[in-house]
């Protein structure tokens, strides 16, 4: 579960890398005037990353870093007026990344990308040791510190109660940022057990045996086969009780 944890002050470092406030899902494009020194594709893509990180996702408690890489030294671009930089499609500003920069006044148009990579530091919990799959994880197997969201696309587990009591889905690592599919919910019964069903609907409530046709996980569905040879889909309450709303 990712959390908001309250604002963020922003401060830009200029340079080859920014310290801001989280901004993804960027679409737009905004044309800056001509660079000093004519051909300034690179300050150009400074203020745009500024700007267009600034303005977004300012309740995220990230501290964001963007390291800016370099062009091919062997291009030799023309003088421009007005560069536009923008992000190509599918591309959001999150991890290993490219800007785009195009003459839209010039001579000569043209059109390359500016590698950069975004780093989002944040709170997270990490794996203290070697856990292997299947374990049921404590308050002692991991620690708060702050990591890179960015690293990875899976979003991370923020908050300590989606994690402690639930079980590891792989081998994880020490020095491990806890992340969505890394832990699942345990199992509380096997298919073949006798459960309970409680069948809920207005103004009255059921309670039944039934046998489970599926392994039960708490919040997750389960089939079982009534008394009656009846076979239903309910959700799994705790590790006896299936419940059916109708």
């Amino acid at each position: 579960m990712l959390v908001q944890l309250g604002r963020l002050g922003r401060h830009i470092f200029l340079g080859v890398a920014w310290s801001l406030t989280l901004g993804l899902g960027l679409a737009g494009a905004q044309t800056f005037a001509p660079a000093s020194e004519g051909n300034d594709v690179y300050a150009s893509a400074q203020r745009w990353l500024t700007d267009s990180l600034a303005q977004q996702g300012r309740d995220l408690p990230l501290r964001l870093e963007v390291e800016v890489g370099q062009l091919d030294p062997r291009l030799n671009l023309a003088p421009c007026q007005q560069i536009q930089p923008y992000l190509p499609p599918n591309v959001r500003l999150w991890g290993r990344a490219r800007l785009g920069l195009r003459c839209v006044q010039g001579p000569t148009k043209w059109n390359v990308f500016l590698p950069i990579t975004v780093k989002a530091w944040g709170p997270a919990w990490v794996i203290k040791s070697q856990i292997v799959p299947g374990t049921t994880l404590t308050e002692a197997d991991a620690m708060a510190t702050e990591v890179d969201w960015a690293e990875n696309y899976s979003p991370i587990v923020a908050n300590q109660a989606d994690w402690v009591g639930k079980t590891a889905t792989r081998m994880l690592s020490a020095g491990q940022a806890l992340r969505q599919g890394m832990v699942k919910d345990p199992q509380v019964f096997q298919s073949g057990a006798q459960v309970r069903v409680v069948v809920v609907g207005t103004g009255f409530e059921i309670v039944s045996r039934a046998q489970a046709l599926s392994a039960g996980v708490v919040g997750q569905g389960a089939k079982v086969r009534m008394d009656n040879g009846q076979v239903v889909n309910g959700t799994v309450s705790d590790a006896q009780t299936v419940r059916l709303v109708l």
